[in-house]
């Protein structure tokens, strides 16, 4: 079965697994995926992430771990809540002067522009705008 939205399903299964306080969350792999997790790991929101082979090419998977902070039972995600922006049905652009802040500069913004992903701070450095894909906090 295809999928209409993949980024959704990545941020839904990550969404999902730390509500359930499991520390992995494994998904199919795409290059874009694979540059979200980038982005989430270099700004401290996940552990890690690997990319795991599969039988074919088609099969790889992608396997995010979440980062925690606290101990056993006071234990909660540093993810707090995400947010798809821009979807297939409607997609939303902005300008360089327009990228949004989450919750006053607390969250990140990821964007999709012309000199590829990242985050709404550093498009704002280089003075690019693009796709919001989501924002994370």
């Amino acid at each position: 079965m295809t999928m209409s939205d993949p980024i959704a399903d990545m941020l839904t299964r990550i969404r999902n697994i730390a509500m359930a306080g499991n520390s992995v969350a494994s998904m199919p792999d795409s290059k874009l995926k694979q540059e979200i997790a980038r982005i989430l790991t270099e700004e401290g929101y996940l552990q890690g992430f690997e990319v795991v082979d599969g039988k074919t090419e088609a099969s790889k998977v992608l396997r995010v771990t979440l980062k925690y902070i606290g101990e056993r039972r006071h234990r909660r995600p540093i993810i707090s809540g995400l947010q798809r922006v821009s979807r297939p049905g409607c997609r939303v652009y902005t300008s360089r002067d327009d990228i949004p802040w989450v919750l006053s500069g607390i969250g990140i913004s990821i964007l999709s522009t012309p000199k590829g992903i990242m985050t709404g701070h550093k498009a704002r450095k280089i003075g690019v705008g693009g796709e919001v894909l989501c924002k994370v906090w």
